[in-house]
């Protein structure tokens, strides 16, 4: 199997990090180079143990993520992904920021063609909340 350069930028993956970053914005999202760009292909990235922490209470919120999205040039590293998804366990934030916050990050670091990203989170006070977030927003549609 030939080498490839992109990978060498990968600083996560393959080593024995344990460090979790403080914040999301200390902690780094890495990529690497798509191998079929032009196909229209989808990666589903299921996140069941996401964990964060109420900005009013400071009582930890827990919740299923799914990341879905049909990748440009770019592909998420999944280590780093881990990392950064990790560093929100000590984030107060709402859940509907925190959901939106993750695509954000993402479609930047990834430039996506299309991606979504939905969080379950777990009951509070006996009501569920689900926020999921697109890219492209389709601004005026509603379901």
């Amino acid at each position: 199997m030939p080498t490839r350069e992109d990978l060498k930028e990968l600083s996560l993956l393959g080593t024995s990090e344990s460090r979790l970053p403080a914040t999301p914005d200390e902690a780094r999202l890495e990529t690497f180079g798509n191998q079929r760009v032009g196909r229209r292909y989808w990666i589903t990235l299921n996140c069941p143990e996401f964990s964060s922490l109420c900005p009013v209470t400071g009582q930890p919120d827990s919740a299923r993520l799914v990341i879905r999205y049909v990748p440009g040039e770019r592909c998420v590293e999944t280590k780093s992904l881990k990392f950064y998804l990790a560093s929100f366990r000590n984030q107060p934030a709402f859940n509907e920021e925190i959901v939106n916050r993750i695509l954000d990050d993402l479609v930047e670091a990834l430039s996506p063609v299309e991606m979504i990203v939905r969080g379950d989170f777990a009951p509070r006070g006996g009501i569920q909340l689900t926020t999921e977030a697109t890219f492209p927003d389709v601004a005026g549609v509603t379901p």
